[in-house]
């Protein structure tokens, strides 16, 4: 998010600020095409996680919580330390986090492949190098945290067969990480959802959830 757009308010824990919406024009309502992932992780019993980062948290969680199989989706920081991950310190941009999701998901009903698409073609942009639209900042990079190695193994494989489609008219730049999940503060959760009114909600997210139902209808919750 805009980091001068959200409220005082909020980051000490209030209630948030609803603002007038913005415009939508100019946002494609409209998914990357992208192929299927020739490889992809095992179905297994259980729930399985994923974690992803790509700019955001509050439209990335709304693009998954749509996605039929996924149990739950927190937002939160990705890398750096448990002692820095707060908003008000991953936004000095100096702490190594990423602004990130974890997934908990149904591995019979959606693949971590299948996720790895959506994350691709309608989550983010990920031919934009430390940043996502208006925002800027390596908090803002598009990057996996494989779980273990077979996620880590499809991930590269499907960066790869991505290129070699040339899906993107920019080379992509995601990056394979390692690192912690820490749960971003509770305003954080089901941003979306709690402020459909909000300004940044009205001009990046709505569109990108908007673009997963068009592109996936089968795919959607």
């Amino acid at each position: 998010m805009l980091k001068w757009s959200l409220p005082a308010a909020a980051l000490l824990g209030a209630a948030l600020f609803v603002a007038p919406a913005l415009s939508t024009a100019g946002v494609v309502e409209r998914a990357v095409p992208v192929p299927v992932p020739t490889l992809d992780v095992k179905p297994s019993k259980g729930e399985q996680v994923a974690v992803l980062a790509g700019g955001c948290f509050w439209g990335m969680e709304a693009v998954f919580q749509s996605v039929k199989g996924v149990h739950s989706v927190t937002n939160g920081y990705a890398g750096g330390t448990a002692q820095t991950a707060t908003y008000a310190q991953v936004s000095t941009e100096k702490t190594g986090h990423a602004e990130a999701v974890r997934i908990a998901f149904d591995p019979k009903k959606v693949s971590y492949g299948t996720l790895l698409r959506v994350y691709f073609s309608v989550a983010h942009d990920p031919t934009q190098l430390n940043r996502q639209y208006p925002d800027t900042g390596p908090s803002y990079r598009s990057a996996i945290f494989p779980q273990n190695a077979e996620q880590r193994q499809v991930a590269a494989a499907y960066i790869d067969q991505l290129t070699k489609a040339k899906a993107f008219t920019k080379p992509i730049v995601t990056k394979l990480e390692t690192g912690n999940f820490y749960p971003a503060e509770a305003f954080h959760q089901d941003f979306f959802w709690r402020n459909p009114t909000y300004p940044y909600i009205v001009r990046y997210d709505k569109p990108k959830v908007a673009a997963f139902r068009n592109a996936y209808p089968l795919l959607v919750n």
